[in-house]
């Protein structure tokens, strides 16, 4: 109906100033008939609509039946997914847009801090609620968010759960008695993993001591191949695609030859996400740090990359 109203407003501002009082009635008018915004949501058991992979993990986990109504499409696909590929393909999924989220009509929308404010601000006058999360970098910090999101989904016993699921995967990891092992986690393109990640706190859990931040490396810095084969540490976590040229150093033959260096592959859906990756990633870690009990050895060739 508002917007039969905008032709003739027009004309009442191009028709002169007689008529400003007129337009000025019209804004009022438009005013009074426009409703309210909504007040978000706070139902005990809202549904949720999920828009980050690593929150699509851990709702799909601490969330009752029917509760999740939509995950990020991000889930879905193997190379960015933190979850199960197939269990994520059996839950509806989005792109994220408002009116794919307005179809869905949830309570709530879970986002990372990097959802446009202006997308986050129309869900909320469509009466959603908005809650970010950000990306934890320590165990106790996953272990934080896995209970808040639980606890504003209703279910925090599902919290408590995999909480407990995640202890369980710290105590298997703990190291024997001893010093910590040198280890690499080298990314695609030479970049490594620094000090201040969740791979970090999972390194140090399973007895291992970041290398790269030893040799003085932040988060995304560059290492390249000639400086780890002059300096290698014991283990070499590589986290790579086996068909990118942008790998090529993480497979180079030159590794091959490192008679005390290991290298393992390492998935890199295992790096940034907490919650269920966290027992996934320690039990990984904890079978690489067994095997340095093997007799010493050059590292295998390709080593699954």
């Amino acid at each position: 109906m508002i917007r039969r109203w905008i032709p003739a407003f027009a004309g009442m501002t191009k028709r002169g100033s007689g008529n400003k009082v007129a337009a000025v009635a019209f804004v009022a008018l438009v005013a009074c008939h426009s409703a309210p915004a909504p007040t978000p949501a706070t139902t005990a058991h809202p549904t949720i609509v999920s828009l980050n992979p690593c929150s699509d993990a851990i709702l799909a986990e601490v969330t009752a039946p029917g509760q999740l109504l939509a995950i990020s499409h991000f889930s879905r696909d193997p190379r960015s997914s933190s979850m199960d590929v197939a269990r994520a393909r059996s839950l509806p999924a989005t792109g994220g847009t408002v009116e794919e989220i307005a179809r869905l009509a949830p309570d709530m929308v879970v986002a990372d801090s990097f959802l446009p404010p202006a997308t986050a601000q129309a869900l909320r006058d469509l009466g959603v609620r908005v809650e970010t999360v950000t990306s934890p970098t320590t165990v106790a910090q996953s272990q934080a968010q896995v209970r808040h999101l639980a606890a504003i989904a209703g279910e925090p016993r599902r919290g408590d759960a995999l909480v407990a699921r995640i202890d369980a995967a710290v105590r298997r990891a703990a190291p024997p008695p001893g010093a910590q092992v040198p280890a690499l986690v080298w990314e695609a393109g030479g970049i490594v993993a620094g000090d201040g990640t969740l791979i970090a706190d999972l390194l140090a859990h399973a007895g291992f001591v970041n290398a790269a931040a030893a040799r003085g490396l932040s988060q995304a810095d560059f290492l390249p191949l000639e400086r780890v084969l002059a300096d290698p540490p014991r283990m070499i976590f590589a986290v790579g695609d086996p068909a990118s040229e942008e790998d090529r150093s993480l497979r180079h033959p030159a590794l091959a030859a490192l008679w005390n260096t290991r290298r393992v592959p390492l998935d890199g859906s295992l790096l940034w996400c907490g919650g269920p990756t966290i027992p996934r990633a320690l039990d990984w870690l904890a079978k690489a740090r067994a095997g340095l009990s093997d007799a010493i050895h050059p590292s295998p060739e390709g080593a699954g990359l």
